[in-house]
């Protein structure tokens, strides 16, 4: 069971770096950014905000206990991606066009923690699919430290 204060929520140090490949084009993106994670109902919690030129995007990433990874970007266009080993799940993105129904392929999901200090890792490797066709590869790494 986590510690007490880990059930209140405790500020960490979050590294989040995503790439993916679309249309033959590669990006990467890195933010390095001071959040919180707590534990509620089975679950960990780690809260950010990545930081651009144009302001901030809260970030929440959710570790269930069965492994299964949830990734909510609330920007202009809320996006909420369930990443499942053993399932292909689905996602709506909302668009100034209309809403996107996109499919998510996890193809490797990883997901360690260590203890002292409390500490963590997500590696996940997945495709979007947009009306069967691919949309690209992507990648997200995310280490947290309390």
């Amino acid at each position: 069971m986590p510690s007490k204060e880990l059930q209140n929520g405790l500020p960490a140090e979050v590294k989040m770096e995503t790439s993916y490949v679309q249309n033959g084009e590669t990006h990467h993106h890195s933010f390095e950014e001071n959040g919180r994670i707590v534990y509620i109902n089975n679950s960990y919690y780690i809260r950010f905000e990545e930081t651009h030129e144009d302001g901030t995007v809260p970030i929440t990433v959710k570790i269930n206990p069965d492994g299964v990874v949830h990734l909510t970007r609330n920007a202009e266009q809320t996006m909420r991606l369930t990443f499942d080993s053993d399932e292909v799940t689905r996602a709506n993105y909302k668009t100034p066009a209309g809403i996107m129904a996109l499919e998510v392929t996890t193809e490797d999901l990883r997901v360690s923690y260590y203890d002292r200090p409390f500490a963590g890792r997500v590696k996940v490797n997945y495709a979007l699919h947009v009306n069967q066709q691919k949309l690209g590869d992507y990648q997200i790494r995310l280490r947290f430290t309390t």
